[in-house]
């Protein structure tokens, strides 16, 4: 039996933590995406106003694997 993943890319964001946004995120696209796998972060950076931390968002890989047709 073989196994086909696909990779898809989605962005999350948090008004408290990195943790937070990576959670929100796999959540959301566990939604829309069966057989969520695994995720990477690739990226994660905050957004400033007024010289404060507002936000914290990640950039993700979401590994997915597809189910078979047949």
């Amino acid at each position: 039996i073989m196994t086909v993943a696909r990779v898809t890319e989605i962005s999350a964001t948090s008004p408290t933590s990195f943790d937070e946004a990576v959670a929100k995120g796999i959540e959301r696209a566990s939604k829309t995406l069966r057989n969520v796998q695994s995720a990477w972060v690739k990226d994660q950076n905050v957004i400033v106003e007024n010289g404060r931390v507002s936000a914290y968002k990640v950039n993700m890989e979401i590994t997915f694997v597809l189910e078979d047709q047949g």
